[in-house]
């Protein structure tokens, strides 16, 4: 029954609010694999027990997340492309298990950053890429909870929307406690309070478009217009994954500054150029 109403209620009319979602989703996707392709290197050094206890465990956060938001994406192109037959393609449970999946490794990166500030020693000594891939499965499994508890009952859209719901107190929990201890710690730099900032506020923004726009969709599915409205503010859900691993370190941070540098020099050079030119013909006349 459950997913009979799935079925009805992501089922959109083709309009030009459609195309636009197709339009964004296939941005997402052309953007997304770069980005896994970026944040996978981290991972290649694994077999370096130093590089990996250093450097190597936000990453597996990030690129599970970013996973998800590819199985999202995908799921999404073929709700638009197929509007009519989409659910015979693909089980629409899909897109909600993976809902929930993105929340839990949203949540990983929020208390990680956190820790990172508040407990630094405690951080770097404790951490482990053991862990974090077993943490790592533990949230792809969660998913299956509320599923197996909701089939046993009549309140399956409650019991979702409440699992969907936990991880708000640990994001607030995050996000106060990290700038507590950001406003009390000397020995980070300006641009390091930054980045941890930034990836915990980014972080909870993606949550609440994630997981607030499936609760209203769950609640107001029927009204076509705001499903459509509620489907594109869950389509930029994922654009804004793609920017959180910029916030992850300095390397990320440099490479885009670095780039943005290379784009300036290449754009100042012939107005430099033309600079010379000019200054040695004003010396010559001068002479004259």
């Amino acid at each position: 029954v459950f997913q009979e109403r799935i079925n009805s209620e992501m089922k959109p009319d083709l309009n030009p609010i459609n195309i636009i979602i197709l339009v964004i989703n296939s941005l997402g996707l052309i953007l997304t694999v770069p980005a896994i392709y970026a944040v996978c290197p981290f991972l290649i050094v694994i077999h370096v027990p130093l590089q990996v206890r250093n450097d190597h465990v936000v990453p597996i956060y990030v690129i599970n997340l970013l996973i998800s938001d590819l199985i999202q994406i995908c799921y999404m192109i073929v709700l638009e492309v197929d509007p009519e037959n989409y659910h015979k393609n693909i089980n629409p449970m899909i897109f909600i298990f993976d809902v929930m999946a993105r929340a839990g490794f949203m949540m990983c990166v929020a208390l990680e950053r956190y820790l990172v500030i508040a407990w630094p020693h405690w951080y770097q000594f404790k951490r482990s890429v053991t862990v974090s891939v077993l943490i790592s499965l533990i949230v792809w499994q969660c998913p299956f909870i509320p599923y197996l508890i909701g089939s046993l009952s009549s309140y399956t859209s409650i019991i979702i929307v409440t699992f969907f719901l936990l991880p708000l107190p640990v994001f607030v929990f995050s996000l106060v406690g990290t700038l507590k201890s950001l406003s009390a710690a000397i020995s980070v730099s300006s641009e390091e309070k930054r980045q941890i900032v930034g990836a915990v506020v980014l972080v909870l923004c993606s949550y609440t478009l994630s997981v607030f726009v499936i609760i209203f969709f769950f609640f107001l599915g029927g009204n076509p217009a705001l499903s459509l409205v509620f489907a594109i503010c869950s389509s930029f859900s994922p654009l804004l994954d793609l920017v959180l691993y910029v916030f992850m370190g300095k390397g990320a941070t440099d490479k885009l500054r670095a780039l943005l540098c290379c784009c300036r020099k290449e754009t100042q050079r012939p107005k430099q150029q033309v600079l010379t030119v000019s200054g040695d013909r004003t010396g010559t006349v001068s002479s004259m």
